[in-house]
């Protein structure tokens, strides 16, 4: 457990660092294509009914821990936390306009995530059981996104929408454990989030910022657990900030 939580330490500071390089260089590119303020380069795009492109994220994911009566009742827990670390998105986007002012995207995503549930003991208050959950989601959300009108090749936009996902890394082994609190590889969840535009000469930049709130109960009972019987359910909460290029 050691190794495999050191490597995916490894790739998360990886995750940051390539995501932060990113950033960077897209900045620079937007400062170096928009000094000609006599362009209008959304006028290239305007015209097209669909576009496509891809996306880079970085997320945060926790669970939204939901205690059951059996807290009140056990001697031993006295209650839990939830926390995460930086997670990794990356993904495909599909862009249909719906008119002037509105899209309509579907974004199918391969996301890498990692969850915490820590437990903590009722006299000492001291961590008793703390259990990673990393994740491997196959993501399909679809959004409505409402734009601004465009000025300077710039706009303003807002997004809803609907997400299900599957987690490919919850495998049979974590499900017949004794010992681990299981969770469902299914999640269905609502989605909200604004960004930006930018039009540049061949394509366009729209960091994005959202947030994913969990519908369902993940949580799969185990009444031979302590762990697991003093919760009540467990829903998703995910932060992304997303680099989407389209064109």
């Amino acid at each position: 457990m050691n190794t495999v939580r050191l490597q995916y330490l490894c790739f998360s500071k990886l995750s940051q660092l390539g995501f932060l390089l990113i950033l960077f260089l897209s900045v620079k590119t937007i400062n170096a294509q928009t000094r000609n303020s006599g362009t209008i380069n959304y006028l290239n795009f305007e015209q097209k009914p669909v576009y496509f492109g891809i996306t880079l994220g970085y997320n945060s994911a926790n669970f939204k821990a939901f205690h059951s009566k059996d807290l009140i009742l056990n001697e031993s827990i006295a209650g839990s936390n939830s926390g995460g670390g930086p997670g990794l998105n990356l993904g495909i986007v599909t862009n249909f306009k719906v008119g002037k002012y509105f899209d309509f995207r579907f974004l199918p995503t391969l996301s890498f995530t990692e969850r915490r549930l820590e437990y903590r003991l009722t006299e000492t208050g001291e961590s008793v059981f703390d259990q990673p959950f990393a994740g491997v989601l196959v993501e399909t959300p679809f959004h409505i996104r409402y734009k601004s009108a465009v000025y300077n090749d710039k706009r303003m936009f807002v997004i809803a929408g609907v997400k299900y996902s599957y987690d490919l890394a919850n495998n049979a082994d974590v499900l017949q454990a004794d010992n681990l609190v299981k969770v469902s590889a299914s999640d269905f969840a609502f989605e909200f989030g604004a960004g930006v535009q930018f039009f540049l000469p061949y394509f366009i930049f729209s960091p994005e910022i959202k947030f994913s709130h969990g519908l369902g109960n993940l949580l799969i009972q185990d009444q031979n657990l302590i762990q697991s019987k003093v919760l009540e359910k467990l829903e998703s909460r995910v932060w992304t900030i997303s680099l989407h290029f389209e064109g």
